[in-house]
C-alpha cells in the first residue's frame, strides 16, 4: 500500500508540474540568425540592415512595411497631403503606447526628428530625413532644431513639411533612422535609453536581454496597439557571421531563419530543404569603393582599370551559383520611377578587351607591370562569400597588372564603423540594399557632402551640381534625366566599381509562417507565426 500512495503522490506531482509548465511549453520562439552584432540599439545612430531587423521589431514608426514591403499605417492610422505635396499631416492611433503603458504622442516624433538632425547627435544617417524643411540646415548647424519642420499640432497629430515634394517620403518613414524614441525615457536615462531593463519601445516586442556576439532576446509587447494580432511570444536574434555554422544551426533546427548563408551551399540546401531555400532578387549592389584621397586610387585611370579587370560574369556564376547578376551601374534595374541604368562603357565589351583595355590603362597611368608597383590592401567584412569575392579578384589584379594584393577582414560592425568614421583604405567592400525605391538612394551615396557613406571621399562638383538639379527637379522625367546623367558621370570616373546586383539568401524553417520574399528585405516578425 505504501508504495501504491507514493506512486500516487509522485504521478499527482508530475501532473501538476506538468499543468503549470503548459504555458512555457506552449511559448511561440522564433531563433532567428542574423548574420553580425549590431553597433548599436540606437536607432539614430544606426546604419546597417542587421540592425534594422531588430529595431523594427521593437519600434514602429509612422509608416512601416507590410509582408509583401508594401508601405502601410504603422503609428500613424491615417494622413493627409497638401495640394502642393508639400505637408503630411499624420494622426496618430489612440491606443499606441509605448511599452512602460504611457502614450506616443506627436511631441515624441518632434523630439525624434530633432534629435536625429540634431549636430551634436553625430546621426550617420540624418541625410535620410533631408527633405524635411530645414533638415540639411539644422543637421549643419546652421538653424536651431526648433526650425526642423516637423511639429506637434495636438497630442496625436503631427505635421511635417517637406522642402519639396517627394514620391517616396513615406518609404523614408519607415526606415530605422524615423523610428521614435520615447523623449521621457532618452530625457531620464540619457545613452543607457538601449539597455535592457531600461529601453522604453513602442513596437511589437520589448527587449529583454542582449548578450553580445551571444545573443539579443526581445519578448511580446502587451502594450503594443496591435498585440492582438502579434503570434510570437519572443524572438531570439543571433549575431552569427559564420555561415557554415549558421547553416549547421539551421540543419540541427537551432535556428529557424537564417540570412546570407554561403552561396556555394545552394544546390545542396536545395536538394535537401527545397522550398525552405530562398533567393529573393533586391534593389541591392554589391560594389568595392576606392580611396580616391590617396595615390593611385585618386588617379581615374588607376580606378578603371581596377574595375575592368574584375570578370563579374565569374562572381555571378562561379561564386554566387547564379544568384546574383553582373553589375555595371551603381542603380540596380527594377526601379520604375528610374528605368534601364546607366551602366560604365565597358560593360559593352568581353572581358578580353577590357583586360587589354586595362593593361594599357594602368600602363599609362604609370602603375604595374614596368611601372611603379601595385601593392593594394582589400578589406572586406567576414563573410565567406565576400573572401572568396575578395580572393578571385586578388587573382584577377595580379594576373591582369602583377599587383601585390593583401585581404583584411573585420566583423561587419567594425568594418563598417572603420569606413564610416573615415578610415584611411586602399579598397574596400560594401554593400548597398535600397531604403527606398528610388534611384537617388544610391547616387546620394558619391555626393560630396556625404561624409558617412561616400567611403572613398569622391569629390566632383559636376556631379554633386547634378544631383543637385535633380533635387529641385519637380517634373520625374526631367528627374530621371539628370540622375541618368549624374550616374553615367560616376560610372566614367569610377570611385566605386559595382560588381554584382544581390539577391538575398535566406532559410527559412517551414515551421515559419507569413513569410514573403520581397525586394527591400523587410521581414517584421510581427507578421510571422510558428506553426508546430
Amino acid at each position: 500500500m505504501a508504495s501504491l500512495k507514493l506512486n500516487l503522490r509522485a504521478a499527482a506531482l508530475i501532473g501538476s508540474l506538468l499543468i503549470g509548465a503548459s504555458p512555457a511549453l506552449a511559448e511561440a520562439v522564433l531563433h532567428r540568425g542574423n548574420a553580425g552584432e549590431p553597433q548599436t540599439l540606437d536607432q539614430h545612430h544606426t546604419s546597417i540592415n542587421i540592425e534594422a531587423f531588430i529595431l523594427k521589431d521593437l519600434y514602429e514608426g509612422l509608416t512601416i512595411y507590410d509582408a509583401s514591403a508594401k508601405i502601410v499605417p504603422g503609428v500613424a492610422e491615417t494622413w493627409e497631403l497638401s495640394d502642393d505635396g508639400t505637408v503630411y499631416t499624420f494622426k496618430l492611433r489612440a491606443d499606441a503606447k509605448w511599452s512602460d503603458g504611457s502614450p506616443v504622442t506627436a511631441e515624441d516624433f518632434v523630439f525624434s526628428f530633432r534629435r536625429v538632425e540634431d549636430p551634436k547627435t553625430a546621426a550617420g544617417y540624418a541625410n535620410i530625413l533631408f527633405p524635411i524643411k530645414n533638415a540639411e540646415k539644422v543637421n549643419k548647424g546652421d538653424l536651431p532644431t526648433d526650425q526642423l519642420g516637423i511639429k506637434a499640432i495636438d497630442e496625436k497629430t503631427v505635421e511635417i513639411t517637406l522642402e519639396r515634394p517627394t514620391p517616396f517620403f513615406l518609404e523614408l518613414l519607415a526606415h530605422q533612422t524615423a523610428l521614435p524614441v520615447s523623449k521621457a525615457s532618452v530625457e531620464k536615462n540619457g545613452a543607457d535609453f538601449v539597455k535592457p531593463g531600461v529601453m522604453v519601445s513602442n513596437g511589437a516586442f520589448t527587449l529583454q536581454a542582449h548578450v553580445p556576439n551571444d545573443s539579443l532576446t526581445v519578448v511580446k509587447n502587451a502594450n503594443y496597439w496591435d498585440a492582438a494580432n502579434v503570434k510570437l511570444d519572443k524572438v531570439i536574434f543571433y549575431p552569427i557571421d559564420d555561415q557554415a555554422a549558421s547553416v549547421r544551426r539551421f540543419e540541427a533546427k537551432e535556428m529557424d531563419l537564417v540570412y546570407n548563408f554561403s552561396a556555394d551551399q545552394i544546390d545542396r540546401l536545395r536538394t535537401s530543404y527545397g522550398e525552405q531555400v530562398h533567393v529573393s532578387p533586391s534593389l541591392a549592389t554589391y560594389y568595392y569603393a576606392f580611396d580616391t584621397r590617396q595615390e593611385p586610387y585618386s588617379d581615374v585611370r588607376v580606378r578603371q582599370a581596377l574595375s575592368m579587370a574584375v570578370d563579374r560574369d565569374f562572381l555571378a556564376k562561379e561564386i554566387y551559383a547564379g544568384s546574383q547578376l553582373p553589375a555595371y551601374s551603381m542603380v540596380p534595374p527594377g526601379i520604375e520611377s528610374y528605368g534601364e541604368p546607366s551602366k560604365a562603357e565597358f560593360g559593352t565589351l568581353s572581358q578580353l578587351d577590357r583586360e587589354d583595355k586595362a593593361i594599357a590603362l594602368m600602363k599609362e597611368a604609370g602603375y604595374g607591370e614596368g611601372g611603379k608597383p601595385l601593392d593594394i590592401e582589400l578589406r572586406y567584412n567576414t563573410n565567406p562569400n565576400h573572401e572568396r569575392v575578395a580572393t578571385a579578384v586578388a587573382d584577377m589584379w595580379k594576373n591582369t597588372f602583377g599587383a601585390k594584393v593583401s585581404l583584411v577582414n573585420l566583423d561587419v560592425s567594425s568594418h563598417y564603423a572603420y569606413l564610416q568614421e573615415g578610415g584611411k583604405f586602399n579598397v574596400a567592400r560594401a554593400g548597398w540594399q535600397a531604403d527606398y525605391a528610388d534611384a537617388e538612394n544610391f547616387l546620394a551615396l558619391s555626393v560630396g557632402s556625404n561624409k558617412t557613406f561616400n567611403y572613398g571621399h569622391f569629390e566632383n562638383a559636376e556631379f554633386d551640381g547634378l544631383m543637385k538639379k535633380s533635387y529641385d527637379e519637380q517634373d520625374p522625367a526631367a528627374r530621371s534625366k539628370l540622375m541618368h546623367e549624374a550616374e553615367a558621370l560616376l560610372m566614367k570616373e569610377q570611385p566605386i566599381a559595382p560588381l554584382l546586383t544581390q539577391a538575398d539568401l535566406w532559410l527559412v524553417a517551414s515551421r515559419v509562417k507569413g513569410w514573403a520574399d520581397n525586394a527591400p528585405n523587410e521581414h517584421l516578425s510581427k507578421f510571422l507565426s510558428i506553426a508546430e
